[in-house]
């Protein structure tokens, strides 16, 4: 794909039984990009996410990935949901590496594999701890660091942080951002929070209410990197102004 493209989604549209919940929606994702899919509670971000991850099939549309066709094509991108979904009877280590147990390494290389990442996550020293012994930040960042093991250049994140309290949620943020600009990743991101959408993002695609299209798309020139003074600047207060207007 040209221009940096590694992810293409056009013309999705996906209904249930009695339920329209995507009409039309195309966006795309550049390398080392952060791309967020703002919305109303239930307008399909979710839905949005299953097919692009290849979970679910869509009525109509395309997600190409590398310039392949990944219609309910799973294996390819890494996907987390808003729970962290750890098991409380593995340790941190086991549960981080589960995606490399998967995919058929043995224990000890995948530790070794993992190792390395456990400093810049923020859980160096927590290796052999269990769920229940880290704070709910904590498990964000240990199901974070799966998520990256199981596909290092497209990460799938949906509202991560959305069961977080308001302080811990900020921190998160600023954590994320630092850990975007070491990952060199490119994340595509769902939330309904307008702040968070700005201070992580550098595109928004902003849906409409159920059945979903894209309302419009906000490129977000803000320069990195972010501090949280830029919350009541000028600037992201005429974006979130804008934005709340279509909403």
């Amino acid at each position: 794909m040209g221009d940096n493209i590694i992810l293409k989604v056009t013309g999705i549209r996906k209904s249930y039984p009695g339920l329209h919940t995507l009409e039309d929606i195309s966006l795309q994702l550049e390398q080392n990009r952060f791309v967020s899919v703002l919305g109303p509670s239930g307008c399909g971000k979710s839905t949005l996410f299953n097919i692009i991850s290849g979970l679910e099939k869509p009525d109509r549309g395309k997600v190409i990935i590398d310039g392949d066709d990944y219609n309910g094509r799973t294996g390819r991108v890494s996907y987390m949901h808003q729970k962290d979904l750890l098991l409380p009877w593995k340790n941190i280590q086991d549960n981080v590496c589960l995606p490399l147990f998967i995919k058929g390494e043995k224990r000890k290389d995948a530790h070794i594999k993992a190792e390395i990442h456990f400093p810049d996550f923020g859980l160096e020293g927590f290796e052999k701890k269990y769920p229940y012994q880290l704070s709910g930040g904590m498990k964000q960042r240990a199901a974070l660091l799966r998520t990256y093991l199981f596909a290092d250049d497209i990460m799938l994140l949906d509202e991560p942080f959305g069961s977080l309290d308001a302080i811990t949620r900020r921190k998160m943020q600023d954590w994320l951002l630092g850990l975007f600009q070491k990952l060199e990743a490119s994340i595509l991101f769902i939330t309904h929070d307008i702040d968070e959408a700005i201070f992580l993002s550098d595109r928004i695609y902003l849906l409409s209410k159920r059945p979903a299209v894209v309302r419009r798309v906000f490129d977000i020139d803000i320069g990195r990197p972010r501090r949280a003074e830029m919350l009541t600047s000028p600037e992201f207060n005429r974006l979130k102004e804008e934005i709340l207007k279509l909403l």
